[in-house]
């Protein structure tokens, strides 16, 4: 009895356990199911967001799709051309353009050409159908395009070279003020490829300029520092009263004065007093503005000596007598006669000339008192040029007006990052400058009605003035149409 009585207690507790294992089983997957769930959601927050692909990325996607298509060759680039259905979406004008000389009733429509342009201010997408005979080898290039492929007009490309070039705006900057003014959204690749455009069609006209300076009589030089990435180098400036030529990113050396002007330039060149400029020109002026404030820099910071400023006074007394000297229309004869009473003058003056500079012992302002003097006596012959040649400037003004702009371009760490940048600077640079000295107002206006008509007739006036130089007595060149 006792033992059947056992064995029931036993199985009544072990039924009771299992139900209470049974439960707790439950009880821990559903816990753990909770964790999952958390631990998933966690995941999901902290990571970055999943990739969603809205087109097919698979192998057997691509299994077809060149089947018919001609293949690109190794490293040919897409052009990134939209395609010509796109492009008439955004035309808002369109225009026929036929060959001056083609009767419009015998022509028929050969290709049709999209393209930017500004007008009233405001960029505007016009379509252009060309027209002409059906049997024409050359069809006519809409006005103010460089080319049948070109996608914007010769005022945006010649905007865009005067905001970067001529102001000096970085090209970023010269983009956003072209899209404020006149909504034209110009990505930094097209702004890039557009001025490698110009600095292309502009070589041949920097070639010219560079000619016709080392044909002139006058030539005016200064260098300035500049920077190719993060390399030190140099701006050379040449000037006429008509033409300026940019060797931006060039060494210091007097290899680059010669190839411009040569290893002897047949006339008158106007610097300072850089060793690189010594024998290498007919006659040298120095220029005075450069002597006379080596001698202010002393009489101001040595205030103490009175000698500096009485020196400063007799010197600026010198030059003035000199310019009136070169003013004088009466002087047609005599002139050099002139200039030799103007150099004993400063002999007179210069008594310190030749003294011994002894390092340690010579004070530093007593040392720059004497270079100063050497410095004008040692070039007699490079003084007073300018009196027996009135045409002849005192100062070298020309040339560092020109060079001021790219030495304030440099103080702001806007200079060029390549080599092929810094001569892409110069050729544009020297064509605007040259330019500006043509026209009484540099404006858009005249700058693009002179650049037409470069493309019109496929002669410069810069090409016309060297065949003129070269051969006076010349008829005027054919201009080339190739």
């Amino acid at each position: 009895m006792d033992t059947r009585n056992d064995e029931q207690e036993r199985i009544r507790r072990l039924t009771e356990e299992n139900r209470l294992l049974v439960e707790r089983i439950r009880q821990l997957e559903a816990e753990l199911q909770r964790l999952r769930e958390l631990l998933a959601g966690k995941a999901v927050s902290k990571a970055a967001k999943r990739p969603v692909f809205k087109e097919n990325y698979s192998l057997d996607r691509h299994a077809n799709c060149n089947v018919g298509r001609p293949r690109k060759r190794r490293g040919q680039r897409s052009t990134g051309r939209r395609p010509q259905e796109q492009k008439r979406e955004l035309v808002t004008s369109e225009f026929d353009i036929y060959h001056a000389d083609a009767n419009p009733r015998r022509c028929v429509l050969r290709r049709e050409q999209f393209a930017w342009r500004i007008v009233e201010g405001r960029a505007v997408y016009i379509g252009y159908r060309i027209y002409d005979l059906p049997d024409s080898k050359e069809l006519p290039l809409p006005p103010g395009l460089r080319t049948s492929r070109s996608e914007y007009g010769l005022e945006i490309i010649l905007i865009l070279a005067f905001l970067h070039y001529w102001i000096g705006v970085s090209l970023d900057h010269a983009r956003a003020v072209l899209g404020f003014f006149t909504k034209l959204e110009l990505s930094k690749s097209q702004a890039d490829s557009l001025l490698n455009q110009l600095a292309d069609d502009w070589d041949e006209q920097y070639d010219t300029i560079a000619e016709l300076i080392a044909l002139q009589m006058i030539v005016y030089i200064d260098e300035t520092g500049w920077k190719v990435g993060a390399k030190t180098c140099y701006t050379w400036v040449f000037s006429t009263t008509m033409h300026v030529l940019y060797r931006c990113g060039v060494s210091r050396a007097k290899t680059e004065a010669t190839a411009v002007l040569g290893e002897s330039f047949a006339g008158i060149g106007v610097t300072d007093d850089y060793a690189a400029y010594k024998s290498l020109f007919t006659r040298h002026q120095l220029c005075w503005a450069h002597l006379i404030r080596k001698a202010i820099k002393l009489a101001l910071q040595h205030p103490d000596h009175p000698e500096y400023a009485a020196f400063l006074d007799e010197l600026c007394e010198t030059y003035h007598q000199a310019l009136r000297h070169q003013r004088d229309g009466r002087l047609s004869v005599g002139r050099a006669a002139k200039a030799a009473e103007l150099l004993a003058r400063l002999r007179q003056l210069c008594t310190r000339h030749g003294e011994r500079i002894v390092p340690g012992q010579t004070p530093a302002h007593a040392a720059d008192f004497i270079r100063l003097q050497n410095e004008l006596l040692d070039n007699p012959d490079c003084l007073f040029v300018f009196v027996e040649h009135p045409a002849v400037e005192a100062t070298n003004n020309r040339s560092e007006r020109n060079a001021r702009r790219e030495a304030e371009i440099r103080k702001g760490a806007r200079t060029s990052k390549t080599v092929a940048g810094a001569t892409r600077r110069g050729v544009i640079l020297t064509v605007l400058s040259s330019l500006a000295t043509r026209f009484q107002r540099f404006t858009l206006d005249n700058l693009l009605s002179e650049v037409t008509h470069w493309w019109e007739s496929g002669l410069s006036r810069f090409q016309q003035e060297l065949a003129q130089l070269q051969q006076p007595n010349a008829p005027p060149p054919i201009p080339n149409t190739s």
